[in-house]
């Protein structure tokens, strides 16, 4: 392929790749009645994409402990053919790294700074970061498929839009509601927070147990949509609520 149409190709599909994340986050920025500086949300959107091959790198890692192989290539090799090990992963390591790295890409980039002090914020900066990181998985999705068509594309750019990028934007939302009341609630902030990060988590893993049923029955793409109904209706309340709280909080900036 000559390299003018290289470029084109990657660069439409990258683009293809982003667009569930963009169209998302312009959904959710128009929530903020008082809106976020641009840069702001640029850098909290990349930090959390940054955190995508972070999270590759420690699932493997976390698989490779638990799994007794002694060789490297011969890990590789088996990976998708243990069942067990993938499981772990999918309800266990997965959750527990996506959550938390999201929630660091935010902690990086906002929580130490002195123009965050509203708890709205808090809820609003951990789904841009779950967004960023959502488009990086997706662009995994396009780039690592055996064969790239556009068909191909378009219904794997729609189907994560609906599904696993929606999913990134309601379990870092969740996180970011209990980040928020934290820090109305400065005394008992950490258990707070650590309640949110469980909540999350679980959340999470137990949408990654449907996905996975999903490869077994067709017919659980129902019980999804009905899942991700029911996180919109909670993470919708939680917006709702945050607007009547104070618009000053307490920030903890160690």
């Amino acid at each position: 392929m000559p390299l003018p149409n290289l470029i084109a190709f990657y660069a439409f599909y990258t683009l293809l790749g982003i667009l569930p994340s963009f169209i998302w986050l312009v959904f959710y920025l128009h929530k903020d009645v008082h809106p976020e500086p641009n840069k702001m949300v640029l850098k909290v959107f990349l930090a959390g994409a940054l955190m995508g091959p972070v999270a590759i790198f420690l699932e493997l890692v976390a698989m490779r402990v638990f799994n007794l192989t002694p060789e490297w290539p011969t890990f590789f090799a088996t990976l998708y053919q243990n069942t067990n090990l993938f499981l772990l992963n999918v309800l266990l390591f997965a959750p527990l790294v996506e959550e938390g790295l999201k929630y660091l890409a935010v902690k990086w980039q906002v929580l130490k700074n002195p123009a965050f002090d509203e708890p709205f914020d808090a809820m609003l900066y951990l789904v841009i970061s779950g967004l960023g990181f959502a488009a990086v998985e997706n662009l995994l999705s396009l780039f690592l498929a055996p064969n790239l068509t556009l068909q191909f594309a378009l219904s794997q750019t729609l189907a994560r839009f609906l599904s696993a990028t929606f999913l990134h934007t309601l379990s870092s939302g969740i996180l970011g509601y209990f980040l928020a009341r934290s820090f109305l609630d400065f005394k008992n902030r950490r258990l707070i927070l650590g309640l949110g990060f469980v909540l999350a988590v679980a959340f999470h893993s137990f949408y990654n147990y449907l996905a996975w049923l999903m490869e077994i029955n067709k017919f659980i793409s129902l019980a999804i949509a009905l899942y991700l109904i029911l996180m919109a209706s909670l993470v919708t309340w939680q917006f709702q609520h945050l607007r009547k709280q104070p618009a000053i909080c307490k920030v903890d900036r160690k």
